[in-house]
């Protein structure tokens, strides 16, 4: 359910939000930030995966040292549909790529989805602007706890918070220094209190948003 890592052994430390799949777009943003695989990290807030022209080499990204990504719904679906055998909802929802690849393609990508099923659900990162907790869609929680027991359903799918932030209410989650998330496109990245939600909609055409924590 959570990880934690210490933020101290890289340099620098960039988190991006939904990738669906936009694995140019991600590798023309770190060249501009000059990115070095060999001393910085970074962070995805989940669903690597559909929608996008490039799901295979995003789930290759999963075997890259530099790289790190909390579980996703999109990965979540995956997942379910791969064990259960039924592909319909994920089909539905950007995953109909899986279907069109060739039998190695397909290999590479049944290797991936198998690292996503390893994928933990809240990431605690310790870096110099304090400690960022980074989750998919919501910390469904007043005050994070190592740890802590929570739904691991509201963790992948819930919009709730964000919702009332964007209506003007809503509040900080204590526990922590900061929290990050994706999952609902949003035209421009957007902070409240605490909380920071990164989806800027670029499988959509938007922007991919990196944000450097370190």
């Amino acid at each position: 359910m959570y990880q934690r890592i210490d933020g101290t052994q890289w340099r620098n430390i960039w988190i991006v939000g939904d990738l669906h799949g936009c694995h140019r777009q991600l590798m023309q943003a770190l060249r501009v930030r000059h990115f070095d695989p060999w001393q910085d990290l970074l962070v995805c807030v989940g669903d690597v995966i559909d929608r996008g022209p490039e799901s295979v080499q995003c789930l290759k990204l999963l075997q890259k040292p530099w790289f790190k990504t909390v579980r996703g719904n999109h990965e979540q679906m995956a997942i379910d549909a791969l064990r259960e055998g039924d592909m319909a909802m994920w089909q539905l929802n950007g995953g109909n790529w899986f279907s069109t690849l060739e039998a190695e393609e397909r290999q590479h990508a049944l290797e991936g989805l198998q690292r996503c099923a390893q994928l933990p659900y809240i990431l605690e990162l310790h870096c110099q602007n304090g400690v960022n907790v980074v989750a998919h869609a919501d910390y469904p929680a007043a005050e994070y706890q190592w740890e802590k027991a929570i739904d691991q359903e509201s963790v992948l799918w819930r919009r709730d918070r964000l919702n009332q932030l964007l209506a003007g209410k809503g509040s900080k989650i204590a526990g922590a220094d900061h929290f990050w998330f994706g999952h609902t496109p949003l035209r421009a990245r957007y902070d409240a209190y605490n909380l920071h939600y990164i989806d800027t909609g670029a499988v959509f055409g938007g922007e991919l948003t990196l944000a450097q924590l370190q």
